[in-house]
């Protein structure tokens, strides 16, 4: 079988940041595949389960609410390597594209205070793994660390 395209990136030297992951044309519009990296692959620690589903429950939530962004938002979910997560949106974009609405949607997160949209049993298929706090935490040190300091080097995979 072929290797796919997200295999063969360099994650010894990839940084956190925002990514191009694919391009892909779905009833002829371009989806962009962002990858929105919030930790360093295989040199730090990965983003709690806990924390990283109520990441994506706040996330998701703020997205499709944002008035101009809810419409082309596809899809946000957390990566299997707890590393992240991809964020899928209609049209041909580039990261520098959507740093402004990762602003956002993540200070919305560090700044989140009550019950997690969709936390209940009724609503969620696992709805006692999430961590508020930690999602809190991990979110402000993404926007503090890597969204208000974006360079280049944080938003193009390494060779």
């Amino acid at each position: 079988m072929k290797t796919i395209p997200s295999f063969t990136i360099n994650h010894e030297r990839l940084l956190r940041g925002i990514y191009v992951s694919r391009k892909d044309e779905v009833g002829g519009e371009v989806v962009t595949t962002f990858d929105i990296r919030m930790k360093a692959p295989n040199r730090e620690p990965a983003l709690h389960p806990g924390a990283l589903h109520t990441i994506e429950h706040l996330a998701a939530t703020y997205l499709r609410n944002d008035p101009e962004w809810a419409g082309r938002i596809v899809y946000w979910g957390p990566m299997g390597c707890l590393t992240g997560n991809y964020l899928l949106v209609k049209g041909d974009l580039e990261p520098k594209d959507i740093i402004e609405l990762m602003r956002r949607t993540f200070a919305f997160i560090a700044d989140f205070d009550g019950d997690v949209p969709g936390a209940a049993p009724r609503d969620c298929g696992n709805y006692l793994l999430h961590d508020l706090p930690m999602a809190r935490f991990e979110a402000r040190k993404y926007l503090d660390e890597v969204l208000d300091r974006i360079t280049e080097e944080n938003q193009n995979y390494p060779e």
